[in-house]
């Protein structure tokens, strides 16, 4: 396959964001952690309006805090802000983990955040159990997926320790799998992949595990500000004794570097797991490395998969698809779509990665949705692949709206739904082959009968 051409920004605005920002995928990561707060660095609209954003997508609380800049401290200096904003949290809240991602505002100041951490610890050495990690995560820099991926290498190098410094060793606990979750699994794949794992008499490790905190589930304790659900901190010191590590998405592979390094835990890596072809690798290292046979359940969703790619290639052969999103996702939905012999003819990404040339497509363009809506009116696409920030794109231009990807707000329980595996590949052949059955393209078609007089309008129509 050749690489496609990487078309980089060359308007002068964004018109119609595509991306979200990498402080909001910072965010996401620490989100995936049990009795963990994320507090921004910066000033409170900037942590309101990613708050609104995670709401409007898991229907859920969600713990944010801020260390509320105003005009005075972005110019005079912040230092003194997370200390005291640490200092509050530590006291009221006492949670296991502080992450604190920052803003635009603070990188373009040349705010030292390590160095405030170190004089929090000198003033408040009382709060030294809790875990802080800064992250540099700043609105002008990558997306949600490098955002996310930077958080959890910072969080791996802050509280991963050396294998020769802690005692692990790799397969001390043979049943163990260290799995580092890209920001394009929803909580309802990473559920299936822990399930699918736990088959094959495996103990995964999710890092982080945003399908036990926000996988969308009442709880009998009462409100905390702290998140519930997610991987235990201390799960961290021992992600040296597993025997293996998956790595899922291209944006965790320098993620994947650090923990190798630190641990000398063997890795398998994954761009994405959507698709016959890639579930296949999936279940095949989770043989290997359990030594077990593939459960007979697995093996009927692959026939169950196959039997989808029939029904469906009517419907889906040469149809014209857009795609619009982060990296990683559009990987997978472009291998997905080439399975099925759907053409990918348009890809416009929000962020530039080297996951981008394995597209099957001539071109990708990194923009926004003016972009999307320009290329697919040209291409003459036929549905279009986004969040859903891409309905009145797809309104505009007349076609279909399957939406995937972050945010989805106008779309109750979108956060839960499964994509990855063989379940995965089947529900979402299934969307899309009704989506585009519904543009009067099916190879299905009313029977009319010869012996009936259809009324003329009828007959028309």
């Amino acid at each position: 396959m050749v690489e496609p051409t990487i078309l980089k920004r060359n308007k002068p605005l964004t018109v119609s964001p595509l991306k979200a920002s990498a402080t909001l995928g910072a965010a996401l990561a620490f989100l995936g952690f049990q009795r963990t707060i994320p507090m921004l660095h910066g000033s409170q609209g900037c942590t309101a309006f990613g708050k609104i954003f995670l709401i409007q997508h898991f229907r859920e609380p969600i713990p944010l805090q801020t260390t509320a800049l105003d005009q005075v401290s972005a110019i005079m200096g912040s230092d003194d802000r997370i200390v005291e904003g640490l200092r509050t949290l530590c006291e009221k809240q006492n949670p296991d983990l502080i992450g604190i991602p920052t803003t635009g505002v603070v990188e373009t100041q040349g705010a030292d955040v390590a160095r405030a951490v170190r004089e929090f610890r000198a003033q408040y050495p009382e709060y030294a159990h809790t875990a802080v990690v800064p992250v540099a995560a700043p609105d002008f820099s990558g997306g949600l997926e490098s955002g996310y991926a930077n958080a959890v290498t910072a969080i791996l190098s802050t509280l991963v320790p050396e294998s020769s410094a802690a005692g692990t060793a790799p397969g001390r606990r043979p049943r163990q799998v260290n799995v580092l979750a890209g920001s394009h699994l929803t909580p309802g794949d990473i559920e299936w992949l822990t399930d699918t794992m736990e088959r094959f008499r495996l103990r995964p490790v999710l890092i982080p595990n945003l399908g036990d905190a926000l996988d969308g589930h009442l709880v009998n304790t009462d409100y905390s500000a702290l998140t519930i659900g997610g991987t235990l901190v201390e799960e961290l010191a021992h992600l040296g004794d597993a025997a293996a590590t998956l790595v899922i998405g291209t944006a965790m592979n320098e993620v994947a570097d650090v923990l190798k390094a630190r641990t000398g835990v063997p890795d398998y890596r994954f761009a994405h797991l959507l698709g016959l072809a890639a579930s296949d690798q999936l279940i095949q290292t989770l043989a290997t490395i359990s030594a077990e046979p593939v459960p007979e359940r697995i093996n009927r969703q692959r026939s169950q998969l196959q039997d989808a790619l029939l029904d469906t290639h009517f419907a889906l052969g040469h149809s014209r698809i857009a795609l619009a999103g982060d990296p990683d996702l559009l990987v997978g939905l472009g291998a997905l779509l080439a399975e099925i012999g759907a053409e990918t003819v348009v890809a416009v990404a929000s962020m530039n990665s080297p996951a981008l040339r394995q597209l099957p497509i001539a071109e990708v363009k990194i923009g926004d949705l003016e972009d999307v809506e320009q290329r697919a009116r040209a291409a003459e696409a036929e549905l279009l692949i986004c969040n859903s920030h891409g309905v009145a794109t797809a309104q505009r231009l007349g076609i279909p709206l399957l939406r995937a990807g972050f945010p989805q707000f106008d779309l109750i329980g979108g956060y839960a739904r499964l994509w990855i595996g063989y379940a995965g590949a089947r529900q979402a052949l299934f969307d899309l082959a009704n989506l585009i059955n519904g543009l009067a393209k099916s190879e299905l078609h009313p029977y009319r009968s010869s012996l009936k007089q259809w009324p003329a309008a009828e007959q028309a129509a």
